[in-house]
């Protein structure tokens, strides 16, 4: 085993800012307004499952279709990038419609782990140990648990200012990962 405590707190960094969950806090409240009540363990179950999964298959997937790990962590850099602008700018570059349903569906995939998420898995992979993201990606849903559990408290204590700071914040974050992820793999590539 290789645990790595500064690997474990940046990929943790990352997957938070990319899941985004006290961002998703409107959508999950109105999710939960008409249809009363969202399963938060098993949504939070089935989106762990489904990153874990795909931190290990996703390289596979990806051969299969002769894709690189370093060439789809360069692709994933733009993905976070366009993540981070949308979050720093308070804009929407793209955003599927809301979930009708607070089924397992739209609340673990593809509110948790959604496209960004798998894409971000995956450029840490290029990086990282797998058991340093597999940690990261269990704080994050112990977290995104809290957060669905609680949501309706955390939008009162917080209120949408302080929603849009911490968005804000993690934003700028995830700006500059995506910029050391493009710069680390885009060598690689070139190297090669």
């Amino acid at each position: 085993m290789n645990f790595d405590i500064k690997q474990i707190v940046t990929a943790t960094m990352v997957l938070f800012a990319v899941i985004d969950i006290l961002g998703s806090i409107p959508i999950i409240i109105s999710l939960r307004k008409k249809v009363g009540h969202i399963q938060s363990e098993k949504a939070s179950i089935v989106a762990a499952f489904i990153m874990v999964a795909f931190l290990f298959v996703g390289e596979s997937i990806l051969n299969l279709i002769g894709i690189d790990v370093n060439s789809f962590a360069v692709a994933g850099a733009f993905v976070i990038f366009f993540l981070a602008i949308e979050m720093i700018l308070g804009i929407t570059l793209y955003r599927d419609d809301e979930p009708e349903s607070a089924s397992i569906v739209p609340i673990a995939f593809p509110i948790i782990a959604g496209a960004g998420t798998m894409t971000s898995i995956l450029s840490l992979r290029a990086e990282y140990a797998v058991e340093n993201i597999v940690v990261a990606i269990i704080l994050n849903i112990i977290f995104v648990y809290i957060v669905l559990k609680s949501s309706s408290k955390i939008e009162r204590l917080l209120g949408k200012n302080g929603l849009n700071i911490i968005r804000k914040v993690f934003g700028v974050i995830l700006l500059a990962i995506s910029v050391k992820l493009f710069a680390t793999n885009i060598n690689l590539l070139l190297t090669q």
